[in-house]
This record gives C-alpha cells, sequence and structure tokens, in this order.
C-alpha cells in the first residue's frame, strides 16, 4: 500500500529518467533531476536538522520550485509555498503563524524574503542542490513516515480575508490524486498546462499526477494570461492536451473572441470550476473543440482540492447551470438543512464532506478547525469527521448535485431571502456582458452589481427590470474595464465589496442614478 507521494516519483524515475517532467518553455527538469535535485534539498535540511516542521518555499514560479517541495518532504517536512505577488502583509501573517525554522529561495527572491520579520534562516536553492545525496539518512526518514503525515500547508483567506492555514497530508493528497487522474484519464501522454499559481492547493491537479504517470506539467508564464492570443499559441507550440483551469481564464479567452482567430489545435481534456460557468461562454469553448471532454470540478481546499466532477455530454440551456455532479469516489457529500436532516429531493443545503480527502484543519488554529471539521450529525454511534464548506447546493431532477451559492451570498433585503447568484446568473445570460459579480453591502444596505460588456448601466437596469422582481434589483451598477481577481484567479469579492463601501459619495450619486432609470 502506497503511504507516501514519493513513491509516485520514484517509480516513475525508473521508467522515463530523461523525459521532461516540468517547463516553463525556458528552463526544464527531466524526472531524473527532479529526483536527484530534491533528494539532495532533502538530505541538507534533514542534515541540517530540519525535520517534522514546515519548510517555507519562496521562489518564483518555475521548474525548481517543484523540486523544492519534493525535497522538503524527503526530509520529513512540510512545505509552505508563498510568492513575490503576494501581498507583504499576508506574508508577514503567515510568516506569523507558522514561525519557520527555515525559508529555501533563489537568487531573485532572496532579498525579498531577507525584508521580512521572519527569523528563519535563509538557504539558496542553487547550494542546495549541490549537496551531496545520502540514502541512509533519506531512508531513515521514509522509515519513520506515516501517511496521515503532513505534507504542505497552503493558506486560503476566503471570505474573511485572514489566511487559514489549511495543512494536508500524505493519505489524503494520494486518493484525491488517484481518483482525479481516473475521471480525467491522465497518462503518460498527458501534456498539462498550468494555470493556478503554485502556492494554492489547484496546482495539484498537475504536479502530482505528472509524476504518478510520467507525464509533463508546463508552467505557463502568468503574464500570458494578459495576452490570450499568445496564451492559445502557447499551448499549440507546446502540445498542451490537457488544462485545469479556473473559470475566468476560459472566458477570458471565449469572451474577447480569441478562439475566432486561433485554435488550440491539441486541447481534448478541459477541466475546470472554481465558479459557474456561463454557458454561452462554455458553449463558444464546446462548438470550437466538439471532440474534447470537458468536467466540471468542485470542491474546496480544505478536502485537498476537487470532491464531485461532472462530466458535460448533454446540451444546456443558457439559464442552466452546469452540474457538479458527483463525489468522487471514497468520498461522501451530505446536504444538511439548519437542523442538521438531510434535506429532501430539490431542496437545498449545505455541502459537507465525509471521506478521506479531508485535510487535517487548519495549522495552530484549533478553535477554527473545531467550527468546521465535525462530527457528523447524522452519526451518533462513533467518530466521524465531516467539513461543512459553507456552499449550498440541491439535487436536480436527474439526480445531479447543483452548486447554488456561498451561504454566505444568500441575504436577506427588503423582506425577501436572495441568491445574488441568481442576479449573475441574469446577468450572465445578456450577450453583451462578459463577467459579472454581486455583492451585498450589509453595512449600507444595498445590493450591488459590477460587470464588465459592452453595455450602458441605463440599459443594463432596464432589462434587468425585466427579468428580476424589485426587490432583487441592484441598488448601484457599475462597468468594469476588468474584473478584479483573487491570485487563484477566483472574482475577488472582498476587494469590490471594500472598493463600494469605501467611495460613499459616488456611489450615492450611483444609486439615485439607479432609482430615476
Amino acid at each position: 500500500m502506497q503511504i507516501n507521494v514519493l513513491e509516485y516519483l520514484e517509480k516513475t524515475v525508473l521508467r522515463v529518467p530523461e523525459k521532461v517532467a516540468y517547463s516553463d518553455g525556458t528552463a526544464s527538469l527531466t524526472f531524473r533531476q527532479v529526483f536527484d535535485q530534491s533528494r539532495a534539498v532533502g538530505t541538507c535540511l534533514k542534515k541540517s536538522g530540519y525535520t517534522r516542521e514546515p519548510v517555507v518555499v519562496f521562489m518564483r514560479k518555475h521548474p525548481d520550485v517543484v523540486a523544492a517541495f519534493f525535497g522538503t518532504v524527503y526530509a520529513g517536512n512540510f512545505y509552505v509555498p508563498i510568492d513575490e505577488e503576494m501581498p507583504s502583509y499576508r506574508v508577514e501573517l503567515i510568516f506569523k503563524t507558522l514561525h519557520p525554522r527555515v525559508l529555501i529561495c533563489d537568487r531573485e527572491t532572496q532579498k525579498l524574503a531577507e525584508q521580512f520579520s521572519c527569523q528563519g534562516q535563509i538557504y539558496l536553492y542553487e547550494e542546495m542542490i549541490q549537496t551531496a545525496i545520502e540514502e541512509e539518512c533519506l531512508a531513515k526518514v521514509r522509515r519513520e513516515a506515516i501517511d496521515t503525515d503532513p505534507i504542505y500547508i497552503v493558506f486560503t483567506s476566503g471570505s474573511t480575508g485572514v489566511p487559514k492555514g489549511v495543512a494536508a497530508c500524505h493519505r489524503s493528497v494520494i486518493d484525491y490524486i488517484e481518483h482525479l487522474s481516473d475521471v480525467l484519464e491522465f497518462s503518460q501522454e498527458t501534456v498539462f498546462g498550468n494555470q493556478a499559481p503554485l502556492y494554492f492547493d489547484a496546482c495539484l491537479k498537475e504536479l502530482y499526477p505528472t509524476i504518478k504517470f510520467g507525464a509533463t506539467t508546463y508552467l505557463i508564464p502568468k503574464e500570458l494570461f494578459m495576452f490570450p492570443i499568445k496564451l492559445v499559441e502557447f499551448l499549440n507550440q507546446y502540445q498542451i492536451n490537457t488544462i485545469c483551469w479556473v473559470v475566468s481564464a476560459l472566458t477570458m479567452i471565449s469572451g474577447l473572441g480569441v478562439l475566432e482567430k486561433v485554435k488550440p489545435n491539441y486541447l481534448k481534456t478541459i477541466a475546470f470550476g472554481s465558479e459557474v460557468f456561463p454557458i454561452k461562454q462554455f458553449r463558444i469553448w464546446r462548438n470550437v473543440l466538439p471532440y474534447a471532454v470537458f468536467v466540471n470540478l468542485y470542491g474546496p481546499t480544505e478536502a485537498t482540492g476537487m470532491s464531485c466532477y461532472y462530466r458535460v455530454e448533454r446540451e444546456f440551456l443558457e439559464e442552466e447551470a452546469i452540474p457538479i455532479g458527483q463525489p468522487f469516489p471514497n468520498t461522501r457529500i451530505l446536504l444538511l438543512d439548519q437542523d442538521n436532516r438531510l434535506v429532501q429531493q430539490g431542496e437545498t443545503g449545505e455541502i459537507c464532506i465525509v471521506g478521506t480527502p479531508l485535510t487535517l484543519g487548519y495549522y495552530k488554529d484549533f478553535e477554527r478547525t473545531e467550527q468546521v471539521f465535525v462530527q457528523n450529525p447524522l452519526n451518533t454511534f462513533y467518530p466521524e469527521r465531516m467539513y461543512r464548506t459553507g456552499d449550498l447546493g440541491r439535487y436536480n431532477e436527474r439526480g445531479e448535485l447543483l452548486f447554488i451559492s456561498r451561504k454566505d451570498n444568500q441575504i436577506k433585503h427588503m423582506g425577501h431571502r436572495i441568491e445574488l447568484g441568481e442576479i449573475e446568473a441574469n446577468v450572465n445570460l445578456l450577450e453583451e456582458v462578459l463577467i459579472s459579480c454581486c455583492i451585498y453591502s450589509s453595512k449600507k444596505d444595498k445590493i450591488v452589481l459590477y460587470y464588465v460588456g459592452e453595455i450602458e448601466k441605463a440599459v443594463m437596469a432596464a432589462r434587468l427590470k425585466k427579468c428580476l422582481p424589485r426587490y432583487m434589483m441592484p441598488n448601484w451598477i457599475e462597468p468594469l474595464e476588468q474584473m478584479p481577481l483573487t491570485p487563484n484567479g477566483k472574482v475577488d469579492r472582498v476587494f469590490l465589496k471594500r472598493r463600494y463601501e469605501e467611495g460613499e459619495g459616488e456611489h450615492k450619486a450611483g444609486e439615485n442614478e439607479n432609482r430615476r432609470n
């Protein structure tokens, strides 16, 4: 039985040692190089006295980062990725939580790391890989390892803006990778195009299947996502056939008409998630790539990655949402009402997750861990952990699970309970709209709509009046040139809410204008 993720690498390097494992189009590492360099890093850390503790990996997005991750694990530690694009205050909060004794940097990030208050020893990756590998040193680490040892901590803030360090273990990652790989049919021929920053769990979908199968992952340079034509050309240049991207990255390409100019000729598997994929944008992709497999993925960081999947095999009306489908094997989904009872068919409940993919919880935060990692209330016979996602879902008439919204996106306004996602869905139906976001300011008791598209806000208001009841009409509508996104590609709702509440004078004028319209 496999108990350590590094067993993937150790088996694969025997089969395809000289094949490229990770590349950014400029620099590349073969499986042999990943194997050797990660063991050198592991030896360096272990001999320096670091084991069973957090190791911060503060490096630019580069193939070397992946070897640094694995090297941390070889020493029996758990890696904590951070990046230069992260706000400095967030990095400081992470350091305050971890108090790490050691950081791994490259020559470009070393000076940045020295600016923070962290007192940990800085090691240069370029120097660590020169360490002579000591097989017995690493073998001793492995003999003492168990599958519930932590492998990484990724920090996620959710809707609060306060970082939470989610700690995952070998057992949950192996379970996730095994079932994700079966569902998406990864193989040695898979060529991934990685979009997600390496300091989010989303990158697991590429990094670990690569060493499991002997596939190849291209770490797509972030700047290419600002130039969608060049982005698609990159996919073609390296014959990338599999992408697992956030919806906003896909809609940027389709919404700007890029697929009419250049087609991603090699794509055959397109997995998407994190947000609802507007049907009109999805149809553009499917029309261009009629033989590709499209899979909607859903899941929280607290359950290691993705927990549910839906292979799109039928047509959808524009007002419909693509289901999140069914749970991965070895995962159970419960929809519970406010009284912790299973909801009836067609009713909405909180999505709760039970199973091996659940992570260990929040690092050094037992209070918040106990708030959401709870005893399954339906099981009164023995201990069984359940994670409360804070997401709402329901089953449709086909028995397919639908994501409805976040619980905090369900509001009470003018005496009515409203799903902000329903407003967004109606806005996204408009042909001129590329993307939209609806937020609620409890401070001002106002519904606020932001959107990107070629439509005047007065026209927008007039159209929405035809399809929304009065109590659901936004009090303030604002067009944007570009939707603000979080580093992992989701719409930054916290930023938009702050933008509205801090622009009080302008918004009052806007609200009056909306009332006149």
